[in-house]
């Protein structure tokens, strides 16, 4: 089984993922934030760096789903290839920071990836709005994030809704996290967990 967190930069996927890895007995898979190639260089020139990083990220998720598909357990994954596309690339490129050419050929090699893989059995949307991230985001402290323009995560959130909403066709499942503490509030946590178990596990879905 595949399950899969989505949510905005500050959201809290990397937490939640790594929990319910935990509570479930569930392998993690995280995204390589720390070692990425590209990621401080992107934040400090975003226009030059965009297809690089764009095309490294579809890159690691595609090798990422090819692994899970052939995994004999469930694995639980922080981030996915197709919020990377619909969000965070269709972003770049209606800012002006993927050029048609790269953005073209980006999709050609993301539509022949979709060919051999399928959706995970649960997306679950760690839904934010930006102040909420903003304050994760200042609360983890990484040097290259503190700089991030209040406006790229407002573009991002409308990008994940419409993405969350309009686009995705799998199974998923929305928890707004604004009130929230799972981390620190067992009752918010186990909101979280009851939820899963409804959508995953109930006869009465």
């Amino acid at each position: 089984m595949h399950i899969a967190i989505a949510g905005n930069i500050g959201s809290g996927k990397t937490t939640l993922t790594t929990m319910l890895a935990k509570h479930y007995g569930w392998e993690a898979r995280f995204e390589p934030v720390d070692y990425n190639p590209y990621l401080e260089d992107y934040y400090k020139d975003i226009p030059r760096w965009s297809f690089n990083l764009e095309v490294y990220f579809l890159k690691q998720r595609f090798r990422d789903l090819l692994e899970i598909a052939h995994a004999g357990n469930t694995v639980i994954q922080d981030r996915t290839i197709y919020e990377g596309v619909y969000v965070f690339t269709a972003n770049n490129k209606a800012m002006g920071n993927l050029s048609d050419r790269d953005f073209d050929t980006y999709m050609e090699l993301f539509e022949q990836m979709m060919t051999i893989v399928k959706y995970p059995d649960l997306m679950i949307y760690l839904k934010a709005e930006v102040p909420h991230l903003v304050q994760n985001i200042q609360r983890r402290g990484r040097d290259y994030e503190q700089t991030m323009p209040i406006d790229y995560l407002e573009n991002l959130n409308t990008r994940y809704n419409e993405f969350i909403y309009d686009k995705y066709e799998g199974p998923k499942l929305v928890i707004d996290v604004d009130d929230m503490d799972f981390q620190h509030e067992p009752k918010d946590f186990a909101y979280i967990v009851d939820r899963i178990d409804q959508n995953l596990f109930s006869l009465f879905k």
